[in-house]
């Protein structure tokens, strides 16, 4: 639908917006108009991986100007609150964040947001690039919270997009191995592709069987397991696999009540920690990007303009490919 184009507070810029991705979050709004508590009552724009270009600057912002391309963080507190005094803001109950009701997203043409939250993207590190900051920023967030370091062996569980990226991020983090499981062979070649020592195509096994395979291949158990499905069987497997002492990192997010041998997780020591999308993390993806220590290029597998926005959908909707990639300029469709 056409829509006015909206006007920049003081604080905030106006973008012309050029890519946005496609996440499996847009797609459950889309079709099931709720995620949890997040319930869709009215009409809302998707979006939330996102890069743009800003033409118009609200009179208090002095770090951007006309002209500028830049990354979107599309979680932004609405009052400095205990978490965000803490560094931790993307646990305050109150954050505005794109795409998760009542908010609207940026997949469109014009769209305003907080100045301090959009970053400018070094002249080497393209559009697409900047708008992959925000499934690449839960990968840092989650390996971050994981403690992955040098030498870490890592079992991945998922190869989406999420479970991709947190293996280029374990990579670069200095984890000697990653193991990553999946249903789909042609996502785990992607994720060989992308820097997985070894894969485990996942068929029918049980939760303990799948454990064993990740350490037999492993020849050890791992220290850290990022678990990026959600999927109860998953959840168990990851518990078994992870060494005692070592820590599992929640990603996905499936049922709110799953069943988990939580005793197995409690007598060897194995903690378990949740994520909530990132904070902090922008400034260091840029970083990487633009000195081209990771590349997330690779990730993106289909591209439409806005115009086929219901085609991109149906799209990830259908699992093809990693990564749907709209662009929102009509006269600049390049990456």
């Amino acid at each position: 639908e056409n829509r006015p184009i909206p006007e920049p507070g003081p604080n905030e810029v106006l973008l012309r917006m050029h890519s946005v991705g496609i996440c499996g979050s847009d797609v459950h709004y889309w079709q099931h108009g709720r995620i949890g508590d997040f319930i869709v009552k009215d009409p809302m724009v998707l979006g939330h991986e996102a890069s743009g270009t800003v033409i118009k600057v609200g009179s208090g912002v002095t770090h951007l100007k006309p002209g500028d391309r830049v990354a979107i963080e599309p979680g932004v507190p609405r009052e400095i609150d205990e978490f965000c005094k803490l560094g931790r803001y993307n646990l305050s109950p109150t954050i505005f964040f794109c795409a998760t009701p009542p908010d609207d997203g940026n997949l469109c043409r014009y769209y305003k947001h907080s100045a301090s939250f959009c970053y400018k993207l070094p002249d080497n590190v393209t559009f697409e690039e900047g708008a992959l900051i925000e499934p690449l920023s839960v990968g840092i967030h989650a390996c971050r919270r994981a403690g992955v370091t040098l030498g870490s062996k890592v079992f991945v569980s998922g190869s989406g997009p999420i479970g991709l990226v947190n293996v280029l991020v374990a990579k670069m983090m200095g984890a000697a191995a990653v193991v990553v499981t999946d249903l789909s062979a042609s996502r785990l070649q992607k994720a060989k592709e992308i820097g997985a020592d070894f894969t485990i195509q996942v068929k029918n096994e049980t939760a303990q069987e799948v454990a064993s395979k990740v350490e037999s291949l492993l020849g050890c158990m791992p220290e850290i397991t990022v678990e990026c499905t959600g999927v109860q069987a998953c959840i168990q497997a990851g518990i078994y696999a992870t060494r005692s002492g070592g820590t599992l990192v929640l990603v996905g997010l499936g049922p709110e009540m799953v069943t988990v041998p939580i005793v197995n997780a409690a007598v060897r020591e194995v903690d378990i920690k949740g994520i909530f999308r990132y904070c902090n993390t922008w400034p260091m993806a840029i970083a990487l990007l633009a000195s081209k220590r990771i590349n997330v290029k690779p990730l993106v597998t289909h591209r439409f303009p806005l115009e086929k926005a219901l085609e991109a959908f149906e799209t990830t909707k259908r699992g093809e490919g990693i990564k749907v990639m709209l662009k929102c300029d009509p006269t600049d469709h390049s990456p």
